[in-house]
């Protein structure tokens, strides 16, 4: 069986302020020629469809038109769960009568947790859809006081699906959720993602998933596998924040073979637009072809520059951030962090002076600081006299 692993969609999303919606549709009808070409048995969408959970109108029109070209269109099974972004009453609406038309979602929990059984030349494959879920909700369906994290969560939903495994079948578990290896906290590498717990582990063990052939994941927006190659996520098929500058963005083809074995792939995709960084002074760029890719500026001038962002879209119309690169460490010397309403005029000035231009005040400077400084003061006497 041929299956397309995709998610984190993101539907509706805003970086920077800047809708994302016209990028989305574009990397999306490459998904459906990819489809077109490789005719898959399968797509399976690991979660987070939508960015929010009242998404904008524009982005509900644009997965209906992608889920209806892929389903109905080309009558190609769609199986899809809810992410953390997403409402699960909104992904889980109609979910009863779209099965009739091969689209298969789930966003709601319940202890009904029956597979999608799919079948090829060789018998059926099993798609066990587990929605992202809060832990006190599973704690809630599942009756047990015991779950309270993230690894309780999973632990008590595989125990019920794992138990009902069926011998003969092929199984394929889609998840959205932060999976490592033994479940040791890792960082999110990604700004774009928020975290699926406050105060506590959000991490969950990849091992729980080892009576799976195949585990599709959706949550983090890098591609990688989570200590075997047969958990894995697919990641976003966009970069959603310059954190992902480096990533390269698409999706994966499963082929699961007659005896439960795995041949995986990565399809990438090319976006409209590339997102990315550009580190330079305003001369340079200046100098820089025109591009429409969203960029985030980072400038090395050493002086101030009046409305960067303006003399910057002359260049790249869609940039999106522009910051100045101060250097804060010269010589290899710490530099002690001095409180400023301790400091001397001169002292507070060098401070100022190296905030500002990024480099230390040379002895000219200083002196005409002197200078002005000292004319201030006696202007400031000679007022107070006269007062």
């Amino acid at each position: 069986m041929k299956i397309f692993h995709t998610a984190d969609w993101h539907l509706g999303k805003l970086v920077q302020g800047v809708s994302m919606i016209k990028d989305q549709e574009y990397i999306l009808q490459q998904f459906l020629k990819d489809i077109d070409e490789e005719k898959p048995d399968v797509v399976v969408i690991a979660g987070d469809l939508y960015d929010r959970s009242v998404p904008p109108t524009e982005a509900v029109s644009l997965l209906d038109d992608i889920l209806s070209e892929i389903a109905i269109r080309r009558e190609i099974p769609v199986v899809a769960i809810a992410g953390n972004h997403d409402s699960p009453g909104r992904i889980h609406f109609g979910s009863q009568f779209m099965g009739a038309k091969r689209l298969h979602i789930v966003g709601n929990l319940s202890k009904d947790l029956k597979p999608v059984v799919l079948k090829d030349d060789f018998g059926e494959v099993h798609f066990h859809l587990i929605p992202y879920t809060d832990p006190s909700h599973v704690r809630y369906v599942f009756e047990d006081e015991n779950v309270r994290t993230q690894q309780d969560a999973m632990a008590k939903i595989l125990e019920h699906v794992v138990d009902s495994l069926d011998p003969n079948a092929r199984h394929v578990l889609v998840g959205h959720a932060f999976v490592t290896k033994n479940g040791i906290e890792e960082e999110n590498k990604t700004d774009a993602e928020r975290p699926l717990s406050i105060g506590g582990s959000e991490c969950i063990d990849a091992k729980l998933f080892e009576p799976f052939n195949y585990t599709a994941l959706g949550h983090l927006h890098q591609a990688h596998y989570v200590d075997t190659e047969k958990v894995r996520y697919s990641g976003s098929p966009l970069k959603y924040s310059i954190s992902e500058e480096t990533h390269k963005k698409g999706y994966l083809m499963i082929d699961l073979a007659n005896d439960g074995s795995i041949n995986i792939s990565k399809k990438e995709l090319v976006p409209k637009r590339d997102l990315r960084s550009v580190e330079n002074t305003m001369e340079e760029i200046l100098k820089s072809p025109k591009c429409e890719d969203y960029i985030f500026v980072k400038l090395l001038d050493n002086t101030p520059i009046i409305s960067p962002m303006e003399k910057i879209r002359s260049v790249y119309p869609n940039a999106m951030h522009v910051e100045r690169i101060m250097l804060k460490d010269f010589n290899n010397v710490q530099q002690e962090v001095v409180s400023r309403q301790k400091m001397d005029d001169i002292t507070l000035f060098k401070s100022f002076y190296l905030e500002i231009s990024g480099r230390e005040a040379d002895n000219q400077t200083i002196e005409l600081f002197q200078e002005v400084l000292q004319e201030e003061l006696l202007t400031n006497r000679e007022v107070e006299v006269k007062s």
